[in-house]
């Protein structure tokens, strides 16, 4: 037998069988948000993060709400009216922006956002953004507006050109002239289209053009009095100008930056003659190109479109030959047309097309006509049920029974007065023959009277005193007639 410890209980001691649950921490919805959000401030804080700007929504109280995405995720963002963060207003769904700000937890919602403290157009330096506020500012002011544009003229026979003289943009652009409108006369309006102080003499060059074209006496250019004289004297002799073209070559922002100037655009705005811009490579774009009249991608671009009238003019001359036999062609085809188109209008008025027209249209009558028989059969029908099932409903055996007794009575009643009028009748016609019998003249005949007539023309003879010598006459008696002769 072996013994057992001091430690070991009874056989059917199995130890706990079912221990006490353990202790566990439960939290709220908000205390598990709260905690997320101390632990997401306290490791993140406050970051730097870079991305596009979409889902831009602007409210009333001045907060703005967005969302900062890239290709894989996005991030929820709020710049509040009290943050005094520069280029707010031009935040825009699209822009690519690099953020600073403190991330958080918006415990309403659960969700983690970007609190932003500053704001900055990512790629985008003090040019770049000077160049937005000015937009926003001409545009506000209405310098952009479409329904101020006016059109160009289609044949310009004189324009001024606002350029360097030195540049490319002037050869291309005599290049394009020359070979597409030779005859195009070009006033130039030489200036620097680069550096300080350029801005001002592309602005005053546009000014000398209006005020030289419409016959104003033109503002004196210290040291270049006499390059103005000339110009002046070049547009008194050949008149007005029709078109003014700003143009220059391709360049960084830097270079172009003379024509983002505000006097250059207000120059162009207040031209009394239409201003073609023409500045830079396709993908540039100026102030001065938003505030001008026509927009061109290159200088190229804007002789072609300045030469356009003229060019398309040369060309249709050329074309005229083949145009006059096309047009003939289709003057001869719509004729042909026309003469097809009366034909069948005749055909059309033919009294055999009338006359099947009225077939037809009996055909139609006859089939409303037997479909109305139809429906009428069909209406008559339904009200004869709706009738019987009403006779039905007021048991018409009965009724039909006091009917008969009543038609019974009515012919009984009937029959007596008939026989009681008849009989009165026939009492009254047996008078009536008796009384006719015995004024009758078979009576009369019958007492021994007569009836005697002239025998040719049936006359009766009532005096003596008209009877002729020697006139026949007839006699009529009871039985037969006498014919005689009258002696006196």
């Amino acid at each position: 037998m072996v013994s057992m410890s001091k430690s070991a209980k009874s056989q059917w001691d199995f130890g706990e069988l079912f221990p006490t649950e353990q202790t566990r921490r439960v939290l709220s919805v908000s205390e598990l948000t709260a905690q997320v959000k101390r632990m997401l401030e306290k490791s993140v804080g406050s970051i730097w993060v870079m991305g596009e700007v979409t889902n831009l929504r602007a409210q009333s109280s001045g907060h703005i709400y967005f969302t900062l995405k890239d290709a894989a995720s996005q991030l929820s963002c709020v710049l509040f009216s009290r943050e005094n963060v520069p280029h707010r207003e031009l935040l825009a769904d699209g822009q690519k922006v690099l953020l600073q700000g403190d991330v958080t937890v918006y415990e309403a919602r659960g969700q983690y956002q970007l609190i932003v403290r500053a704001v900055e157009l990512q790629g985008v330096g003090a040019l770049q953004i000077a160049f937005e506020k000015l937009k926003q500012k001409l545009a506000a002011a209405g310098l952009f507006a479409s329904e101020r544009k006016r059109p160009l003229p289609k044949y310009p026979q004189r324009i001024g050109l606002v350029t360097s003289p030195t540049g490319a943009a002037i050869r291309d652009v005599l290049h394009v002239i020359q070979r597409r409108n030779p005859s195009l006369e070009i006033i130039l309006a030489p200036c620097r289209v680069q550096g300080d102080g350029a801005a001002e003499e592309i602005a005053a060059a546009i000014r000398l053009l209006n005020e030289l074209s419409v016959g104003v006496q033109a503002l004196a250019c210290s040291g270049s009095e006499e390059r103005w004289n000339k110009l002046k004297l070049g547009l008194q002799q050949g008149g007005g100008l029709d078109l003014i073209l700003v143009t220059r070559g391709g360049g960084s922002l830097e270079d172009l930056w003379a024509f983002n100037e505000e006097i250059v655009a207000r120059a162009i705005f207040e031209s009394a003659i239409p201003v073609v811009s023409a500045v830079g490579h396709e993908i540039d774009f100026t102030i001065g190109d938003f505030v001008a009249d026509v927009r061109a991608a290159t200088p190229s671009a804007a002789a072609e479109i300045i030469t356009e009238g003229v060019f398309a003019c040369r060309e249709f001359v050329v074309k005229v030959p083949e145009l006059l036999r096309l047009r003939l062609r289709q003057r001869l085809g719509g004729l042909a047309e026309d003469f097809d188109q009366v034909q069948q209008r005749l055909k059309r008025v033919h009294p055999l097309r009338r006359l099947d027209g009225c077939l037809q249209r009996l055909d139609d009558l006859q089939v409303g006509l037997l479909r109305c028989a139809k429906q009428g059969v069909r209406d008559g029908r339904a009200v004869w049920k709706s009738s019987a099932g009403r006779l039905m409903r007021l048991r018409p055996v009965q009724v039909f029974a006091r009917r008969r007794e009543t038609l019974l009575r009515s012919v009984r009643r009937l029959q007596e007065r008939m026989g009681t009028r008849l009989e009165g009748r026939r009492n009254g016609f047996t008078s009536l023959e008796a009384r006719l019998r015995l004024l009758g003249p078979e009576q009369v005949f019958a007492r021994g009277y007569s009836i005697t007539m002239d025998a040719a023309s049936g006359k009766v003879l009532r005096d003596a005193r008209v009877v002729r010598s020697g006139q026949k006459l007839k006699t009529r008696l009871k039985s037969g007639e006498v014919f005689s002769q009258a002696e006196k």
